[in-house]
């Protein structure tokens, strides 16, 4: 293949990429958008094993690596669950950073590239250095978003003493040894700035996600998609593979992109999220001006009990989180669905930004259950109906529907916005247990006077409130 029609090839790829970011921006275009993607990512593949800059000596290799990866990843979509996808992501997130990092050291050692001009060596230079931060930091900040993903790594933000001090003195350390990075004369001058640089990278990455707590999870997957997708780029740019290059952009801008509306949708600082500064303070002691505990008696509810309501009601808001996704109970919540709209009930769903432990997971599960689309309605289209809804059901969420973050200034959520179910006439809440959520903290919720527990496992219950409502 020639360089030219290797060229033409990644302006394909690259228009085929586009059209994926826009089919996947809308529930009914996804599957044509991953098709487009799929398209494309198989062309760049092609094009790049054939273009004049691989030779025959090295296709033994490609082929390798291809049916190595190619093997790990047909695994990987076989057996991992849907629950289990955030972790997944994370882990994927983690080797593009170390991917980056390798290839910035190899880039840099490669004794067989030529530079015509000073200039053109500090520019690569610094390419290689930009890149091997950048693939650092999101190596050591998914791994450590993986554990707290996987239930490894506690969700509690680990706070230290003058963090933000901590990270202004490392940043000003980086610009430091760039400096002597790139004045160093020779490569056994610069591997020692380099190295140092990459521990210092991958400390400020492992302490970023650390400091961040359990409910903000979705958004660091967010950000780390956006970090690993800037990464990629630079990679390209360290290679000169103008396709890598604009993927790399088209992933690092669409998460950012992604993280600023899920910051907007969560009352955070983007600015801060972008630099690990966000996670919440420690909470105050209680009684002096801490978080309040929330007393009072939780009244338990019966499946048949679950259903009489929900046959009485006119209007219904379904509001799913993590649980449903452990249980797999989007399908049962699927029947339920169309048996309630069948009886002329008006059944809507709330979704949350964050509801999961991963941008866009319930929508994915109740897409996958063939929810109508049309009812799944997003936090703030939902939120001013509660007042005039009969039963709000909450399906293995918790920190998504905690009237703590307005009503508690003390709480570790305070400002973040929720799903507001409490407001319906009556909100029924199914938990396996009285156990906080991810964020740690409990809710006042399971204590009002309107709101009715249903403990159990989520399908099980689910199942019976079916049975009951065919009954």
């Amino acid at each position: 293949m020639t360089a030219s029609l290797a060229t033409v090839a990644y302006i394909g790829a690259t228009i085929l990429f586009i059209l994926s970011l826009g089919g996947l921006a809308n529930p009914e275009t996804a599957r044509r958008g991953n098709l487009f993607g799929m398209i494309g990512m198989a062309i760049a593949v092609i094009a790049t094993v054939l273009s004049p800059r691989v030779t025959p000596a090295g296709y033994a290799w490609i082929v390798g690596a291809l049916l190595v990866g190619g093997s790990i990843g047909l695994y990987a979509a076989k057996k991992v669950q849907m629950t289990q996808m955030p972790e997944l992501v994370a882990l994927m997130h983690s080797l593009v950073g170390l991917a980056a990092c390798l290839v910035g050291f190899a880039s840099y050692v490669d004794t067989s590239i030529v530079f015509a001009t000073p200039a053109e060596k500090a520019i690569h230079e610094g390419e290689v250095y930009v890149g091997i931060l950048i693939g650092a930091i999101t190596f050591s900040g998914s791994v450590i978003a993986f554990g707290k993903l996987s239930g490894k790594i506690g969700g509690k933000p680990m706070l230290l003493p003058g963090r933000h001090w901590m990270n202004l003195v490392a940043l000003l350390l980086v610009i430091w040894f760039g400096r002597a990075f790139l004045q160093a004369e020779t490569m056994q001058a610069g591997m020692t700035p380099l190295l140092v640089m990459t521990v210092i990278a991958l400390l400020f990455g492992i302490h970023m996600v650390m400091a961040i707590g359990g409910a903000d999870m979705p958004v660091v997957v967010s950000m780390l998609n956006s970090y690993s997708g800037w990464a990629a780029a630079a990679t390209g740019f360290m290679l000169g593979n103008d396709l890598l290059i604009v993927i790399g952009a088209l992933v690092g801008s669409s998460g950012a992109i992604l993280s600023y509306i899920m910051c907007r949708a969560m009352n955070r600082n983007f600015i801060s999220v972008i630099a690990g500064g966000f996670g919440g303070g420690a909470p105050a002691p209680a009684g002096a001006g801490g978080a309040a505990q929330p007393a009072g008696e939780v009244t338990p509810i019966s499946a048949v009990e679950t259903a009489e309501l929900l046959k009485e009601a006119k209007n219904v808001v379904i509001v799913p989180g993590y649980g449903m996704a452990v249980a797999q109970a989007q399908h049962v919540v699927c029947e339920i669905t169309k048996i309630l709209r069948a009886k002329g009930v008006n059944v809507r769903f709330g979704i949350h930004p964050v509801a999961g432990r991963m941008p866009g997971h319930m929508n994915v599960l109740l897409a996958e259950a063939k929810v109508p689309y049309d009812i799944v309605l997003e936090m703030d289209e939902i939120n001013e109906d509660f007042p005039e809804t009969d039963v709000s059901m909450v399906i293995g969420a918790n920190d998504i529907v905690n009237p703590a973050a307005q009503e508690d200034p003390g709480s570790p959520i305070a400002g973040m916005p929720v799903l507001e179910v409490w407001k319906a006439k009556t909100s029924i809440v199914m938990k396996r247990s009285m156990a906080s959520g991810y964020a740690g903290v409990d809710n006042p919720l399971f204590y009002k006077e309107n709101n009715r527990m249903l403990f159990g496992d989520a399908k099980k219950m689910l199942d019976e409130v079916q049975a009951a409502l065919n009954a």
